[in-house]
């Protein structure tokens, strides 16, 4: 039997991050995982090459707020790193987001845009961007990672895309902090969690009868999956990732991610691990090592990475929430749970956000750490 008053349901960077707060109130925590390993999918380890990789995917860790800055710097130090993306469009690399520059260069300066409200994503690019634009870097990347047309996902998905000033290269310009942990994400939350006790290998939704949560459950699993598939299956998106060690190349490609928009590949992007080092690493590594990118519907929880961005889905979630909100002493959050992409810097400030409503609700005094991020 495992029992504490607060029992997490993933060790990710939201479970993580509750339970860190939660046991610094001192707070009996106790963090479970069906994986095998902590940390989520920002798990990251290094390659026999030497290279440091990350399993779901490339984190780009970016971030405004102060209070979340500091969380973080408490478990790593943080090196500086702006991420600079590239789109390869007719054998060509050119920015991504795009610069205005290059917008005036291939649409002029006058845009047609579409007028009146959106009714879904492809009317919500073209309102604020040239048709050009759009045809070029953003329809054909969109429909391959997501599958269907780009009319039947949801407008709010547009608001992702940015526009660079012509002067701009990276890919959060805005952001007062662009950097990466210095060991890596895996270190960082095995430092958040070192002190709370861990089930690794423990599938909660298989063992319910086996867990006593005194004060409360925090679960940051898919939320339908969490009510055994009662109103339908959420529809998610993943990658299929082949990794490739090319021990006789330097280097592949000139910059960490390259992005594939013509339908022709059926690929969405390549990294090259190296060009995310710290420089001190960097020279260690045996070669090169790079990650393909598929996207494909995944049928198991353990490849679930993106909430399907469409109004079945969406008007589908509101079922499971209006059940989720009216449970007594469980909590169900983060991008699985509440069905919504979160960046890192977000699911950190959501989680802080809910550890003092926790507290609070439980009487707690809470400290600064806690405060609400805004």
């Amino acid at each position: 039997m495992i029992k504490a008053d607060f029992v997490i349901v993933g060790s990710g960077l939201t479970g993580s991050t509750i339970a860190r707060i939660l046991t610094d109130h001192g707070q009996d925590v106790v963090i479970l995982d069906r994986k095998d390993h902590i940390a989520g999918n920002v798990f990251d380890y290094k390659h026999e090459s030497g290279a440091m990789i990350h399993k779901y995917g490339p984190h780009y860790f970016r971030c405004g707020s102060e209070k979340i800055w500091n969380f973080v710097n408490r478990f790593s130090e943080f090196y500086n790193w702006s991420s600079v993306l590239m789109s390869k469009v007719n054998g060509e690399y050119l920015n991504w987001p795009v610069k205005e520059s290059y917008i005036e260069q291939i649409a002029g300066k006058d845009w047609n845009l579409f007028q009146g409200e959106p009714k879904n994503f492809e009317e919500a690019c073209l309102a604020k961007m040239p048709r050009q634009l759009y045809e070029l870097f953003i329809k054909g990347y969109t429909e391959k990672q997501w599958g269907v047309k780009c009319t039947e996902l949801d407008k709010e998905l547009a608001t992702r895309i940015t526009i660079n000033k012509s002067n701009v290269n990276t890919l959060t310009p805005n952001h007062k902090w662009n950097a990466l942990p210095r060991n890596g994400y895996t270190e960082m939350v095995s430092n958040m969690i070192s002190d709370i006790k861990v089930e690794l290998g423990f599938d909660y939704l298989e063992n319910r009868e086996e867990v006593i949560a005194n004060k409360l459950l925090i679960f940051t699993g898919p939320v339908d999956e969490f009510f055994g598939h009662k109103y339908g299956k959420l529809k998610y998106r993943g990658q299929k990732r082949k990794v490739e060690h090319l021990p006789d190349t330097e280097e592949y490609q000139p910059y960490i991610q390259v992005n594939y928009n013509s339908a022709d590949d059926p690929r969405i992007r390549t990294i090259e691990w190296k060009h995310l080092m710290h420089e001190d690493d960097k020279k260690n590594v045996k070669g090169t090592l790079l990650t393909h990118e598929t996207p494909f519907t995944p049928e198991s929880p353990h490849q679930y990475e993106y909430p399907f961005p469409d109004k079945i889905n969406k008007s589908l979630y509101e079922q499971y929430k209006q059940e989720a909100e009216s449970l007594q002493n469980v909590l169900i959050c983060g991008r699985l749970g509440e069905y919504r992409y979160y960046d890192m810097d977000q699911a950190i400030g959501r989680a802080m956000n809910f550890a003092s409503d926790i507290l609070e609700k439980n009487g707690i005094t809470t400290t600064n750490q806690t405060e609400t991020i805004v």
